[in-house]
């Protein structure tokens, strides 16, 4: 506790008190039913209150009906809205932790698919995401948006939030009026920065009035849009001057980049580096006497203690951190911060879903999104269970399996476990992705587990050892494709990683893109580095194009320039044959029908695996009950791995 002193303070916000300066800030979660809040709100509201948050807010809330810009939103304006509203706080008050709604209006960001009426925005500037041009608002219908937010306010104080936050950061109409990009008007609400920012003061004398004096206001600004003539820091915090001057608004949170433009750095990936969004914070927070919220892919209370004591903020929001465990808080402030289930900042079911339009989940926790789904009672006696494989899936089996009080051990063929994504995270700026490995393999040791490692499970063993119940989880292999005809230069990306080929500097290299995920670009950026001269061919229409839903596609693409790795879409490999020491290959590009003969010193595949099931189909008729996971069932991503585990571990 004394390591986090500053972190384990409490705060006053306005009327409020926080027991902590952990805040679980906003974020969609695509969980509304019908565009009114759910069961699955309320319990994962309460998961994270009850894991010790000081302050929770929850996503965004609409707050007209020209605001729907994708289909789970919460359409706040509506009073139906409201018992909702009451299931969610009284389940975060249960926990005595404070929680506050976040009110928006996404403005020219959107689309008029799911309202069927025209997008609204200051100007008739169109988003470069959306494309579509929106209906530049009137005087009038800025005072009925205005109107729109004191309505919703008056909406979550009859639904129990302890107040509101007003989004006028990545995505909102208010956002849109500071920005000199997107308000290009010429009346009282366009030109000036004062005339800019009369949208915000006037949308805050409204929401106050309807909140009344005990219930708590703040307002997220942006920082920096990251887009050439956008807002900038300087002018961020003349914005946080003039919101405190109101006298009004109780605390300000921050935030960075614009969400469909440079929404790559608002939920920053892996290759971010951690608190890079803090100068934000820092400066509005030497600009005025409220308390401010620091963001930027905070990981672990180490590095929230070191913003705090820095001066950076006097809150940090930790999202992502607690999406992939619930507990954060609690754990940090019982000393028990190495058993913190990291996030990997990999997006892969975060932010990737949400740009799926699913709900929110976690690569990490398979309970993500279903905490309003009950688990079964693990059954009347322990059980004797054998977990076969030591990657994703077999660790998060063993760990579930231990953690519902069954007797489990763990073989593991190779000398550690980790699996895949051993491999995977030595690529290059992918290090972090072995936390999932790390944190599982914590829970199973604390959960005593037995973890056998270096030893081959074979039919026979397993019968030998009469578990009750076991659990398969042991991966795929490579499969070569159809045309590499066994040369000896045509390789898989896990015989470059794990250093059974070795492409040398100054060798021509093609890296076939079959996945669209990070095993080719990783791959690419590695050889790169090693000073061969890489080209990444795919069938798609986009090098790595699984990356943009990630949000790793951006800086990846600058990378891959700065490296000089070279992108060829549309093309389908469909023959191959020796040529010296290389490879000549035949490349069909497929928009066209022709046919082309390329030569390369090494080709180095990210294709499909095929399972390692051989054991699975050994056991078929064993007098146990055999559970498969993962890759062995059928090779997908590390989610499915760790959803299946978990699966299994309940199974047994």
């Amino acid at each position: 506790m004394s390591a986090l002193r500053h972190l384990f303070s409490p705060l006053r916000i306005g009327p409020l008190t926080v027991a902590n300066r952990i805040v679980f800030s906003a974020h969609l979660t695509n969980y509304a039913e019908d565009g009114l809040p759910s069961e699955q709100h309320a319990a994962y509201y309460a998961a994270r209150a009850a894991g010790g948050a000081g302050l929770v807010i929850t996503e965004e809330h609409s707050t007209h009906a020209t605001d729907w810009p994708y289909e789970k939103l919460i359409h706040g304006y509506r009073p139906e809205a409201v018992p909702g509203y009451r299931r969610i706080t009284e389940a975060v008050h249960a926990h005595g932790t404070p929680i506050l709604a976040q009110l928006n209006h996404n403005g020219g960001q959107a689309s008029s698919m799911y309202s069927r009426l025209p997008v609204w925005a200051p100007s008739p500037v169109p988003d470069p995401l959306f494309r579509e041009v929106p209906k530049a608002v009137t005087v009038a219908e800025i005072a009925e948006i205005t109107a729109g937010y004191a309505t919703v306010a008056g909406h979550c104080a009859e639904g129990g939030f302890d107040g509101v936050e007003l989004q006028c950061s990545h995505s909102s109409i208010v956002r849109g009026f500071l920005s000199p990009t997107t308000n290009v008007r010429t009346d009282a609400y366009g030109g000036s920065l004062a005339n800019r920012a009369r949208v915000l003061l006037e949308t805050v004398d409204a929401v106050r009035e309807a909140l009344g004096p005990d219930r708590a206001l703040g307002v997220r600004l942006c920082g920096d849009e990251l887009v050439e003539g956008g807002t900038t820091i300087d002018e961020a915090v003349e914005i946080a001057r003039l919101v405190e001057a109101t006298g009004k608004v109780d605390y300000i949170n921050t935030s960075i980049g614009v969400a469909t433009s440079t929404l790559y750095m608002i939920e920053a990936s892996m290759t971010v580096p951690p608190g890079y969004a803090l100068f934000i914070s820092n400066a509005i927070r030497r600009a005025v006497r409220l308390p401010v919220v620091g963001v930027g892919r905070i990981k672990d209370p180490v590095q929230a203690e070191r913003a705090l004591a820095e001066g950076h903020c006097d809150l940090v929001g930790v999202v992502r951190g607690q999406i992939a465990d619930p507990d954060f808080a609690a754990k940090a402030r019982a000393g028990r911060t190495p058993d913190i289930r990291t996030c990997l900042s990999c997006n892969q079911e975060c932010v990737g879903r949400m740009g799926l339009n699913r709900w929110l989940g976690c690569i990490e926790n398979p309970r993500a999104g279903r905490e309003s789904v009950p688990l079964p009672d693990p059954g009347p006696r322990p059980r004797r269970v054998l977990v076969v494989g030591g990657g994703p899936a077999g660790l998060q089996a063993a760990a579930t399996a231990a953690r519902r009080g069954h007797q489990v051990t763990l073989y593991e063929r190779a000398a550690t476990t980790g699996g895949q994504v051993q491999v995977a995270a030595s690529a290059p700026g992918r290090a972090e992705f072995l936390d999932v490995v790390r944190n599982l393999l914590a829970e199973c040791r604390r959960h005593g587990v037995e973890i056998r490692t270096g030893v081959e499970a074979t039919e026979e063993t397993v019968r030998a050892a009469a578990p009750d119940a076991v659990v398969l989880a042991t991966g795929a292999r490579p499969q070569p494709p159809y045309w590499a005809g066994g040369l000896e230069r045509v390789v898989d990306v896990r015989d470059v990683l794990e250093g059974r080929a070795s492409p040398g500097a100054g060798e021509r290299v093609l890296v076939v893109d079959e996945l669209g995920f990070h095993q080719a670009t990783s791959v690419a950026e590695l050889l790169a580095d090693r000073g061969c001269r890489v080209r990444v061919g795919t069938p798609g229409m986009v090098v790595g194009q699984d990356l943009g839903i990630t949000l790793d596609l951006e800086t990846y693409s600058v990378r891959a320039h700065a490296k000089g790795i070279e992108h060829a879409t549309d093309q389908v490999v469909t023959g191959a044959r020796p040529d010296g020491t290389g490879v000549e290959l035949d490349v069909l590009t497929h928009t066209t029908g022709e046919v082309a003969q390329e030569r390369y010193d090494w080709v180095v595949c990210a294709v499909h695996q095929t399972p390692a099931d051989e054991l699975w189909h050994a056991l078929r008729g064993a007098p146990f009950a055999v559970h498969r996971a993962g890759d062995c069932l059928t090779p997908r991503r590390a989610h499915a791995a760790v959803v299946e585990g978990h699966r299994a571990g309940v199974a047994v």
